[in-house]
């Protein structure tokens, strides 16, 4: 087996982050409900969930595209852009069950773009989509421009706030949890996952093992613009709202959520559980500074605290680790000299 693929198995079956950020998750909901009135309520609950589920529909493909080495700025102008077109449909009277697939669409064209300047012409990811980023919330604001669509049908409306029941479960979380089951087979039990995590490590030597790297990129960026899109879709029922600036600054939360769970930016680390803990656990952040009235832009102060903390500690984790079994290699005793075996004397012939 390539050495690029034997990397990519060890570091995606690395459980050290991704459990302490899976314990911290833990512990941050313990503390919350002992200590925070009114979180243990499930309208509350549900709220956090359903509040969460646009960053963790981006964050699996986004996970993806972060473990293959890349990354896409451009998501949450996507989203509001599929958001934009939904809302500007509906008012020409368009049925929503048509309105849907068009605005999905957009979101794979949205995608191939990006993916297309990445692969074909060579242009770094960050770039791209940093500048995709303006042009499509521009595009979203031609399209509809000022104006906010609030009167989407009722039963879409429920289905994307509404709970199951009594319990604290969203109706959306349902779908939510086959989409993840997919990608976490996907990422960790097909070729393909296992070509990204090789892409990641090393992209030349990934080549020379025969991956198709351009095809496999351009294959998640599409995905990225699509789960996109369905997440603009959802975040206009969800707030029964379509604007041009939905989704504003999602991707910051995005990368943040992503990179805190473990997936290096650098690519070919990570697992999409430790992603999606740290999704819910930026989620349930957010829902307690809520509850404790902190203002808006102390949010954000914080979620730009977590993704600096979320670059910096796996690294400082894996210097510390490598500095260890530096000092024990240093210290273990040389092995003891072997004696060479003693020969018999060859006899003499006469």
């Amino acid at each position: 087996m390539p050495e690029s693929l034997t990397r990519a198995n060890r570091w995606s079956a690395s459980p050290r982050w991704d459990t302490a950020v899976g314990a911290l998750l833990v512990v941050v909901l313990l503390l919350s409900f002992t200590t925070v009135d009114g979180f243990g309520n499930a309208l509350n609950l549900s709220f956090l969930i359903g509040n969460t589920l646009p960053i963790a529909l981006i964050a699996l493909p986004m996970t993806l595209l972060v473990v293959s080495g890349e990354i896409d700025l451009s998501v949450a102008s996507t989203a509001g852009l599929s958001g934009a077109v939904m809302g500007a449909l509906w008012n020409q009277g368009m049925a929503i069950e048509a309105i849907i697939p068009v605005c999905l669409v957009i979101g794979v064209v949205c995608g191939l773009v990006n993916g297309l300047l990445v692969t074909r012409l060579g242009l770094p990811s960050l770039a791209v989509t940093i500048g995709t980023l303006a042009a499509y919330r521009g595009i979203a604001q031609i399209v509809l421009g000022s104006d906010a669509v609030t009167d989407f049908p009722a039963p879409y409306l429920e289905f994307a706030a509404g709970r199951v029941g009594d319990t604290f479960v969203p109706y959306a979380f349902l779908p939510f949890t086959v989409l993840l089951a997919i990608a976490v087979v996907a990422l960790h039990a097909t070729p393909f996952g296992r070509s990204l995590f090789a892409i990641g490590a090393s992209e030349e030597a990934a080549r020379f093992a025969g991956i198709r790297v351009k095809r496999q990129k351009l294959i998640l960026f599409t995905l990225t613009g699509l789960m996109s899109a369905l997440t603009g879709v959802f975040w206009a029922l969800h707030y029964a709202s379509a604007r041009y600036d939905n989704a504003t600054g999602l991707e910051l939360s995005v990368v943040a959520a992503v990179l805190l769970g473990g997936i290096d930016f650098d690519g070919g680390r990570g697992t999409l559980g430790g992603a999606i803990a740290g999704v819910f656990l930026l989620g349930a952040l957010q829902n307690v500074m809520s509850l404790q009235d902190v203002s808006a832009q102390s949010q954000i102060v914080v979620t730009g605290v977590l993704l600096v903390l979320s670059v910096l500690g796996p690294r400082v984790a894996r210097q510390v680790a490598a500095a260890r079994a530096g000092r024990r290699a240093t210290a273990a005793p040389p092995p003891p000299p072997t004696t060479p075996a003693p020969t018999s004397p060859t006899p003499s012939r006469p």
